[in-house]
């Protein structure tokens, strides 16, 4: 076997294990759906070589809105359980992104911008700048939002309180 051939394999591999988690997550979360008796659909896909679903609603979602709580604390806590509840049937700990409602991807196009912002303040007084703490989901996009912008940022502190430093170039 060639090395591409192997590479390949293990790329469908890796696809073929997060559609799984998906699936599990989906069932996981359809269950959860029932029981708190709220209405939502479940959209599942791959992004970025982790499993990605999403619970939407035709009615905008205001019923969701209890499943993302202040600042987005609930859809936190429910991201675990899910992770957890894959975890139980595949044994493989998993890195699977929730969103509800559409927080998560409201909120990632509000932290690139912020990213962006930062990185085009630091460029122009060559100073490093300090953002608030940030879960590890809001740190990631601003750390890309600051790469894609040419410049370089580092997490400091400690979690809850760990917080991005973007720096001059």
């Amino acid at each position: 076997m060639t090395e591409g051939t192997t590479s390949a394999a293990e790329g469908g591999d890796t696809l073929t294990r997060l559609e799984q988690e998906g699936e599990i997550a989906a069932d996981y979360l359809e269950g959860l759906l029932d029981i708190a008796d709220l209405d939502g659909d479940i959209d599942m896909d791959v992004e970025a070589d982790r499993a990605s679903v999403s619970i939407i609603s035709d009615s905008g979602g205001r019923d969701l809105q209890k499943l993302v709580g202040r600042d987005g604390e609930v859809l936190e806590a429910l991201q675990e359980l899910t992770r957890l509840a894959v975890h139980r049937e595949t044994g493989d700990r998993s890195r699977l992104m929730l969103d509800i409602a559409g927080f998560r991807a409201k909120k990632r196009a509000e932290l690139a911008e912020l990213g962006a912002k930062t990185a085009q303040e630091v460029k122009a007084s060559g100073e490093p700048v300090k953002l608030d703490p940030m879960t590890p989901f809001e740190r990631k996009v601003v750390h890309d939002a600051v790469a894609a912008a040419g410049l370089r940022s580092e997490s400091e502190g400690e979690e809850p309180q760990r917080f991005v430093v973007v720096l001059p170039a």
